[in-house]
């Protein structure tokens, strides 16, 4: 009886407050693609693979092919607010139009993984302190690269998750051909909304995100 009552009364206080949110994300697919433009709220999380065909997956905390060394996300699901999703639809289709689409990398990030990326670099070049939270805990940031019309990434002359000042967007002692790969990325992506991070060529935010909850909601994986 005793383990009941801070659970009772927990439940009391979302009752009166009307504010309990779920604390997982659902990964179930969609029989078909959904239209974004009929989510009327634009603060939602939710799936990019309901969304669209068109963008390859390399979701690399799914995997143990990370800095940290260990899968840390229970599957390869991209959860982003609907807004973000909106602007990369459109990103992505201008990419289409020129023969490339979008690699994802990295989506919406819990902020307990956040705390675990933090504890192994706490250099805030390249990881946000958790105390403040990342745009990746808000729903606000991708990391991301570019294929070809064969699936060929492009050369962007480092690896994702680099920690070096090779991956920033102001080192410039790299071949033409890894400058014009970034610059293409980069260009489109500040055209439809999206702001650079001046030492990760491959992570962008949603303009704005910033100002949205830190978020630490979980996801279940399809059975």
């Amino acid at each position: 009886m005793k383990k009941l009552v801070p659970f009772l009364s927990g439940l009391w206080i979302c009752l009166l407050l009307a504010s309990c949110k779920s604390t997982q994300l659902s990964a179930s697919k969609s029989a078909t693609l959904l239209d974004i433009t009929r989510e009327k709220d634009s603060n939602a999380f939710v799936n990019l693979r309901n969304y669209s065909n068109d963008f390859v997956f390399d979701m690399k905390y799914a995997t143990p092919d990370n800095f940290l060394k260990e899968k840390v996300y229970p599957c390869d699901e991209c959860f982003l607010r609907a807004k973000t999703v909106k602007a990369l639809l459109e990103a992505n289709r201008a990419f289409l139009q020129k023969g490339f689409r979008i690699k994802l990398y990295d989506c919406y990030r819990p902020k307990a993984i956040q705390k675990k990326m933090w504890k192994l670099v706490p250099d805030a070049n390249y990881v946000a302190n958790p105390k403040k939270g990342s745009i990746h805990n808000r729903g606000g940031a991708v990391d991301i690269s570019l294929v070809d019309a064969s699936g060929k990434e492009l050369d962007m002359g480092t690896k994702f998750d680099f920690f070096g000042e090779e991956a920033g967007h102001n080192y410039l002692n790299l071949s033409e051909e890894i400058l014009s790969n970034r610059r293409l990325l980069k260009e489109i992506m500040l055209q439809h909304n999206f702001k650079s991070f001046d030492s990760e060529w491959w992570h962008y935010n949603l303009s704005g995100s910033n100002k949205d909850e830190v978020s630490n909601q979980k996801w279940r994986c399809p059975n």
